[in-house]
């Protein structure tokens, strides 16, 4: 995979990681933590939801889904 790619993948996988421990989060949260523009987050959490693990409760806010998830290092 492109270096890119890699970079994609980790991020989405420690955004998803950010949600599930701190339960709801805002999108303004995210792009706090993880210092990268709301547009960007949004692309991110359009991953998420498309493979059912983030759904949103209400506009701008993000919270885990019940989906079981194999995390690996």
């Amino acid at each position: 995979m492109k270096p890119t790619t890699d970079r994609m993948l980790i991020r989405i996988k420690d955004m998803y990681k950010y949600i599930l421990e701190n339960g709801t989060v805002t999108t303004q949260d995210l792009v706090d933590e993880f210092g990268i523009t709301p547009r960007t987050i949004q692309r991110d959490l359009n991953v998420l939801a498309f493979n059912d693990l983030v759904t949103s409760p209400s506009r701008g806010k993000w919270t885990t889904t019940q989906k079981k998830v194999k995390m690996t290092s």
